[in-house]
């Protein structure tokens, strides 16, 4: 009996190892041995044994589209980021498509935190981001549950977040595609999700985005990055993480219980997770010094971008995002900002909502968490807000004063 743990742990293992090679199976019993393998007829990614496509999609597979991933954590801006993709006119973008991936397997991976794990989880979410660059949505029916029937589903995280999900010819009764669209409307009037209408979007879209926080690190995604059949170009979002801790306290109160306790009494609780806080740090830590230290695998492919930046000044930053990407930026994109940037503090209540006072939300965070916890925050991660230049506060006065900004001037110049 006192190795029954180490039985059901390796059950479970087995479990994820079999689910995921079921569906690895499943996405190649369409491929074929290629006999000339050549960059115009084959999959080259290392772990597809020279096998080579049988579809008419190959040319579609090498096209010009660009590939862009915003890369971020929970609550760092990362919604109203997506925005600046979302209402691009020849962008097909899609929020948190790896959800379905954690969904789907997390649960089977609770029993352990090993090193296993997580490249089963970045395996699997690799194998998915592949696929919808590749316009292949089909691939997500091996995460939705219940599995779509006939290729529908009603089950695809937060749809109504894509507006080319939520427009013709995927949803017809939207209307034209340069309305407003509201995600509550789209979740009434749409009706289950085509994934074949969608697949035909996306690969009349020029481009295709995507948004998640389910990636920890950049160096994570470089088997994506050095994949010839995509050309991949990663936006890596970051935010002070005092104003994330400050974000993710009033956003998940039953998690960041603790934290909430300490900032009511002032005592710190003896059993506080402090991982919540020390892992972001680490993340942007190990991810931004990759970046920063610009490897030649990212050349051309990496833009670092801080959330206060974009909330200050956000036409001038998305400008730049799009002449890093070298795509023109249209008078959608424009018109959302001059529209979703001047909110006022009733705007920012939907905890994923996007419309704001974006400059004065940015160092909120001053108000509402208290001096103790920030000097905490401070102590821990002194060395990602030395890097990303966030100015470190010395006493209450400093935190509360708001005529004196804590993010420094600092320019970081896209690995061109």
């Amino acid at each position: 009996m006192q190795c029954s743990w180490k039985a059901v742990l390796l059950l479970a293992l087995a479990s994820i190892a079999i689910q995921y090679t079921a569906i690895r199976t499943f996405t190649t019993k369409s491929l074929h041995p290629c006999p000339n393998p050549n960059p115009t007829n084959c999959s080259l990614g290392q772990d597809t044994d020279g096998l080579c496509e049988e579809s008419p999609t190959s040319a579609y597979n090498l096209s010009k589209k660009t590939h862009i991933l915003i890369l971020a954590t929970t609550r760092s801006g990362s919604s109203f980021g997506g925005q600046l993709f979302n209402q691009h006119s020849d962008i097909f973008y899609l929020f948190e498509p790896l959800y379905h991936v954690q969904y789907t397997l997390v649960p089977k991976l609770s029993l352990s935190k090993s090193t296993a794990d997580r490249r089963v989880m970045l395996g699997a979410s690799r194998d998915l981001l592949r696929s919808l660059y590749d316009c292949d949505l089909y691939f997500l029916e091996n995460y939705i549950k219940p599995q779509p029937v006939n290729h529908t589903t009603d089950k695809l995280f937060r749809r109504g977040a894509s507006k080319a999900l939520c427009s013709p010819p995927v949803c017809e009764a939207m209307g034209p595609i340069d309305v407003n669209i509201e995600e509550g409307d789209c979740m009434k009037k749409c009706g289950t999700l085509n994934l074949t209408l969608a697949t035909e979007s996306c690969r009349e879209r020029g481009h295709v985005a995507i948004k998640t926080v389910r990636v920890p690190e950049v160096n994570d995604l470089r088997a994506l990055v050095e994949d010839p059949r995509l050309n991949l170009k990663v936006i890596q979002l970051v935010r002070d993480p005092r104003g994330i801790l400050a974000s993710r306290s009033e956003t998940f109160r039953d998690t960041y219980r603790l934290w909430r306790i300490w900032r009511a009494t002032g005592r710190k609780p003896y059993n506080l997770d402090a991982t919540q806080l020390t892992t972001v740090c680490e993340d942007f830590l190990n991810s931004v010094s990759t970046g920063l230290n610009r490897p030649t695998w990212l050349k051309g492919k990496y833009m670092l971008v801080r959330y206060e930046d974009l909330a200050r000044d956000p036409m001038k930053k998305t400008e730049e995002i799009y002449a890093f990407l070298g795509i023109p930026i249209d008078g959608t994109v424009e018109r959302w900002i001059m529209n979703n940037t001047r909110g006022d503090d009733s705007s920012a209540k939907h905890k994923y909502g996007t419309v704001r006072n974006s400059a004065a939300i940015a160092e909120s965070w001053r108000l509402t968490l208290s001096y103790e916890i920030v000097e905490f925050t401070q102590n821990a991660c002194q060395q990602v807000l030395d890097q990303l230049g966030y100015k470190m506060v010395g006493s209450v006065q400093e935190l509360k004063n708001l005529t004196f900004s804590l993010i420094e001037d600092k320019t970081f110049s896209p690995f061109l």
